[in-house]
Parts: structure tokens; sequence; C-alpha cells
């Protein structure tokens, strides 16, 4: 863990890595797919569509169920929908995993800045994380409609160095798909796959992280703290 000596700084992806949200982001699809006469997924299967912001997720919802390519009107009523239903579902269908509250108020504590990079859409990050209890831990917040290109494109992860005043080496990525590992590579900065998160149904070590870990207190030795 060499590698993990200098850290100055963390960002850590949020769906998947910080918070258990399948639950609440499938009750909006499946509501959103029922105004539109469409069968429901259920969350095994919605859990696979995560990680690209929220259009991609539906579309990959709409693609599932119609058995084809969603068309441009189809996609656009889909997206609207699940707005307006993941408005009420966020904070209910949310939780922490474990550990994840104890671990950032001692990293807290050490003085090092965090940061959360996600490509869910933007509105929904800051009182996701305040119903959480977690908001006070993050000094920066980048979601999905802050940047011209999401995860896995590296922008999210150089506005932080840039807003932090780190170098690449100084700043460690935590997520839990191949989105924020490819991120974090694209960037030059250390990183780390939770093996308890959503990828797509593949295993995080599939995409080379620097160090997987399969529980989030982990990261406090990998830190040496």
């Amino acid at each position: 863990m060499a590698h993990f000596t200098d850290i100055r700084a963390l960002a850590f992806d949020l769906d998947g890595t910080l918070v258990d949200s399948a639950p609440g982001l499938a009750q909006a699809i499946d509501h959103a797919l029922a105004d539109l006469q469409l069968p429901p997924a259920g969350v095994a299967r919605a859990s696979t569509w995560i990680g690209n912001g929220a259009d991609v997720m539906m579309t990959r919802a709409l693609t599932w169920t119609l058995g084809r390519e969603p068309q441009e009107n189809e996609q656009r009523d889909a997206r609207t929908l699940f707005d307006k239903y993941y408005a009420e579902t966020v904070e209910a269908g949310s939780t922490l995993f474990p550990q994840v509250k104890a671990t950032l108020a001692k990293l807290a504590e050490k003085g090092l800045p965090l940061a959360i990079v996600t490509n869910k859409p933007t509105p929904f990050v800051a009182p996701l994380l305040a119903s959480l209890g977690i908001a006070e831990y993050f000094s920066l917040i980048i979601g999905g409609d802050d940047v011209v290109v999401k995860k896995p494109h590296p922008a999210a992860i150089f506005l932080v160095l840039g807003r932090f005043g780190v170098l690449p080496q100084q700043l460690l990525f935590v997520g839990d798909s191949r989105n924020d590992i490819l991120a974090a590579q694209a960037a030059g900065v250390p990183n780390i796959g939770m093996t308890f998160g959503y990828n797509y149904g593949e295993p995080i070590a599939s995409s080379q992280p620097d160090l997987t870990l399969d529980s989030f207190d982990e990261l406090l030795p990998a830190l040496g703290l």
C-alpha cells in the first residue's frame, strides 16, 4: 500500500460506495415504467443499470422492457417521470452502507478534505447527504450535472484536484464500479474499488483498481490510520 502514503485528500463515488440507493432508484424506475404501461424491473435488475447517470439508466430500463432502443420522446418521458418519482423516494429508499459514517468522521478528524464525485443528477445529491447525516464531511460535491462529461471521463476528478489544490498522486478516489476506476486511472489518481456496490454484475477486481476492499472501514488501515 505504499502508493497510499502521500494522500492529502479523498473523493468518493456515492451510489454503491457510500449509499445503498438501489431500493429507491428501483422504486422510481418501476413507478415511471408503470405510468408508461410497462412491466416493473425490480431491485436486482435495476441495480445493474446504476452508475452512468439517470439518462443512461432510464435508457437501459426502456431497452430491457421494450426489447429495443427507445425513441427520443420515450426516453424524454421516462426521464421526466423518473425525476418526479425519485424526488419522492430518494431519501426513504437510501441507506448508508455499514461503517460509512464512522469512517468518514475519522477521516474528517484527520483534517483530510473530502469530495463527492457522482453521476447522480446534482439536485438529488445534497439533500440525500443531509438526510443521511453525512453532509458535514464533504467540502466539495460534484454531481452529474456539474460536468460536461460524466465518469468514466476524468473531468470531475480533475475538478477535485484543482479545487483541493493537490497533485494526482495525493488524491485517493474510492468507488464501486468500472466507471469509477476508469475515471481515476485516466486522471492518474490512486484508487480503491469496493466489492459490495453496483458494478453491472461484474466483480470490481476485473477493472484492476489499485486495491479492492470488502468493508468500508478497511479504508482506514489502507491509509495507515
